[in-house]
This record gives structure tokens, sequence and C-alpha cells, in this order.
């Protein structure tokens, strides 16, 4: 049987096979039946080893924190090959036991990214950019890894499901900038869809000016909704220099991605675009590569709906800096 590892990319292969018999060639019947027999052992095969292997993934619980650590060095490398003994988590400024400690994921975890791309009338010299970027981080994931597409102005659309394509959809391409911006309302729709995925590590990727003028959620209760889902939100200001906007608001839409993007742990990324923009989502992909997960039940029990400080420390490498999400909120009890 094919090692799991392999099954990504399997999976790839099929979903390319079926797409070429679409619209490349016109296959026999026979053919036809014979290439859907082989996705389907190949889909049970698959099944069955995450059977089999859902002892060694912990699903996230309702007490269960999981923190997605990024590690770098005085130069700013991510640093590869800690182990969980090198990790100290603070909350509230308490430090947790290593017996709280319920899993851990070095950096060949798999993870789950939403690529959120605002289409509001304020981007409309912004939209090429923006597609060429996600397509630059799809490029860069890896096989084991999976994305999805939204994109959003007054509303929010999926566009592309959660899959291991690297292929953006063609209906993207046809969107047009146009109407007001629902940026909170993408972020809770993002983080309430990855909530459903089974990889711990879940990434939100934003491509936005910021100017959200149109959401029904306020700023807090989105970044409340991607810290209770485990993601880690990744910001591209894609304010146009040019555009027009008085310096206090560009500030001020800015300052909102910087908030999300700290917060969560992820990071701010203010970029002219061309080949900065194109760099700064392959810097994204390689970061996601090279996170650790951290999972652990804290010792408070107490469920207050408070929020609660987190802070992550290497006891062992002091030179080094690692970066996580600020805190969360354990639902009150009803």
């Amino acid at each position: 049987m094919p090692h799991r590892k392999h099954f990504p990319l399997i999976l790839r292969l099929c979903l390319r096979s079926f797409r070429d018999m679409n619209y490349k060639i016109i296959l026999s019947k026979q053919l036809r039946q014979l290439a859907t027999a082989l996705c389907l052992i190949w889909l049970g095969c698959f099944t069955c080893v995450t059977a089999q292997d859902d002892d060694e993934v912990e699903r996230v619980t309702s007490n269960l924190i999981v923190v997605n650590v990024t590690v770098t060095d005085r130069s700013g490398k991510y640093v590869r090959g800690l182990k969980q003994e090198d990790f100290r988590i603070f909350e509230d400024g308490k430090e947790q036991s290593p017996d709280t400690f319920s899993a851990f994921g070095a950096e060949s975890t798999p993870f789950a990214a939403a690529i959120l791309l605002d289409t509001s009338g304020s981007m409309e010299t912004r939209m090429s950019l923006g597609r060429a970027a996600a397509i630059r981080f799809l490029d860069g994931l890896r096989d084991e890894d999976v994305a999805a597409v939204y994109h959003f102005d007054r509303k929010i659309e999926l566009m592309q499901e959660f899959s291991y394509s690297r292929d953006l959809a063609p209906l993207v391409f046809e969107l047009k900038a146009q109407g007001m911006t629902a940026l909170n309302d993408a972020i809770v729709r993002a983080a309430t869809d990855l909530t459903a995925r089974t990889e711990r590590r879940r990434a939100i990727i934003v491509l936005s000016d910021g100017a959200d003028n149109n959401s029904s959620a306020s700023t807090d209760k989105a970044l409340e909704t991607a810290l209770a889902a485990n993601c880690v939100i990744y910001t591209v200001d894609m304010n146009d220099p040019q555009g027009g906007g008085s310096q206090a608001f560009l500030q001020q839409n800015a300052g909102a991605l910087k908030k999300m993007a700290e917060k969560t742990g992820g990071r701010y990324i203010a970029t002219p675009g061309g080949k900065e923009l194109r760099e700064a989502f392959l810097q994204i992909a390689e970061e996601l590569r090279n996170q650790y997960t951290i999972g652990y039940r804290p010792l408070n029990k107490t469920r207050d709906g408070r929020w609660r400080n987190l802070e992550v420390k290497l006891a062992t490498r002091p030179e080094l800096t690692p970066r996580a999400r600020k805190g969360y909120r354990l639902p009150k009890e009803k």
C-alpha cells in the first residue's frame, strides 16, 4: 500500500486526470469506468490509513488549546528541529506544566489555508495583483496542504473548495471590483469553515485594503472567531498608495489589518505590489511550513469567558524568538 504521505499527491493526480478527461480528450465508457474505479480504490486506501492513524491525531476539543508557533533566529531565519521540551507556555503569567501538553507537531504537520480576496470597489486597481498573489501562494504549498479561495465585497462567496489543487478556479479571473467591503464577515466565514477541518494547523490569508464598511461582525468578533478556530491570520495590505486616500484613512485601515495579524500570531505585510508582493506570499507559505503546533489543556479550568493572555518562551534557547497567538477565551458555561 502507498505511504500515507503520498495520498495527497495521488488525489491531485486523480483530480487532474478527470479534468483532462473532461476538457482534452473523449474517453470510451469503459476507460472512464476504469479511471473512476482506480480513484475510488485510492480514496478507500486513504480512508483506511486515516482511520488507522486517528490515535496519532488528537482532535481539538473545547478544553484543548492549540498554539501554532513560529521560531526565528537573530537573522530572521526559521529554526527547525526543536522538540516539545524546548517550549514553555505561560497563561496569564503562570507557566503551564509540561504534563498539560497533549499534542506536539513539528514542521511537517499539514495545514489548511483560506485565501480571502477583497473584490470591493476600493480594490479596482489592485485586482490583478491580488489574483497573481493568490496563485503564487498556491504554488508554494506542499502536496499534503489544502487551500480554499473566497472573495468578498458586500457578500462572501466560496470560489474554490478546500482541495489539493494548485490551480486557481477560472471563475476567480472573471471577478470585478464592486460594492462595499465585508472583511470581518469574511474572516468569520473562513474561520467557521476551517473549524470543520481535521488539520490542527489553520491559516487565513487576507488580501485587502482593510476598509471594512459592510460587516455585521465587529473586528473583535472576527478575531475571537478566528482564535476559537485556532487560526493564524496573515494580512497583506493592498492599499494603493496612489489611490488618493488620506494618510489618516490609510493608517486606520492598516491598523485593523495589523491587529488581526498580531493577535493571532500571524504577520502583517505592507507591500506596494510587483516583486515584493510575490515574495511576500512565498514567505507566508514558507512560514507555514516551518511552524510548530502545541496542544495543551490549561491548568485554569474555569469557563468564565475572560480573555487569557498567552506567552510562548524557549527556555533552552533564549537567543531564539518565538511568535504565537496572544491569547484566547474559554466560552462561559451555560
